[in-house]
């Protein structure tokens, strides 16, 4: 696996959140590509979370939204989820992989910091 080449301003990221339904997910998909936060975001449905909020067990049909950016884009998309997401306190994750394909990350590095 080729190591990646990116600056650590624009290492990659993929930034995790999950959201009550496909409708909001894709919104915010299309938002995080089109505002260029993110150069593509992946919706996984079938999602089933178990968790405790404000002392009461809660089950729940939720939906994955997962988007490739890079880490000078983390403040500004946790800015966006945060004033976008449904949720009081929106689950938002990021991942930073150690590896991944040279030219990928030159794709999404092009797609969040393009001007056009």
């Amino acid at each position: 696996m080729p190591k990646n080449s990116l600056t650590q301003e624009n290492h990659l990221l993929v930034i995790v959140t999950s959201l009550p339904n496909m409708e909001a997910a894709k919104a915010m998909a299309k938002a995080l590509v089109e505002g260029r936060l993110a150069a593509c975001a992946q919706i996984q449905q079938e999602l089933y979370s178990v968790y405790r909020w404000e002392g009461k067990l809660c089950e729940e049909q939720e939906v994955l939204l997962s988007a490739k950016t890079v880490s000078h884009q983390w403040e500004a998309i946790c800015r966006f989820i945060k004033a976008t997401h449904p949720y009081d306190l929106p689950e938002i994750l990021a991942y930073s992989p150690e590896q991944y394909e040279q030219q990928y990350g030159h794709w999404i590095s092009s797609e969040v910091n393009s001007k056009i």
